[in-house]
């Protein structure tokens, strides 16, 4: 048996590891009990302490499998289906769609007369400036358009 060899090293190795996992179940910190608890209060109160080792890993599968595709449905879904119930809310209160394009449409042709009237009442630097403001202003609306 050669101690260079890389199988030995990965057999001591193990080993090791389950010696210390083995005398950190033996001698149990705070938080192994804690979690040995919980574990213990999960079992007796579903009834998983009277089956056997199968059914336990079948219904907590079948448990794990179930929350795993709810917690999935709700992050892909919920986001999009919040939105739909609050904007159909809106129409019920308000009698009339949001209509988000309309609204940046109109910001931005505000934002676009302003930089017109800034423009024709300002310096020449400001001037400049207020022109570039327009131009942005009317790229962003045909973008909206």
């Amino acid at each position: 048996m050669d101690i260079h060899d890389s199988t030995t090293q990965y057999a001591a190795g193990g080993t090791a590891v389950a010696l210390v996992l083995a005398f950190i179940l033996y001698q149990p910190s705070g938080l192994v009990k804690w979690l040995q608890k919980k574990n213990y209060q999960y079992e007796v109160s579903s009834s998983l302490y009277m089956l056997t080792p199968t059914e336990k890993f079948v219904f907590n599968s079948v448990l794990f499998l179930t929350l795993s595709l709810l917690t999935m449905a709700c992050v892909v879904y919920l986001p999009d289906h919040i939105s739909t119930m609050s904007r159909r809310t809106y129409y019920y209160f308000a009698g009339e769609g949001m209509d988000l394009a309309g609204t940046a449409k109109s910001a931005l042709g505000v934002m676009k007369n302003s930089a017109a009237a800034l423009a024709e009442s300002a310096s020449p630097s400001a001037a400049a400036t207020a022109s570039a403001i327009k131009d942005t202003a009317k790229s962003a609306v045909a973008d909206v358009i």
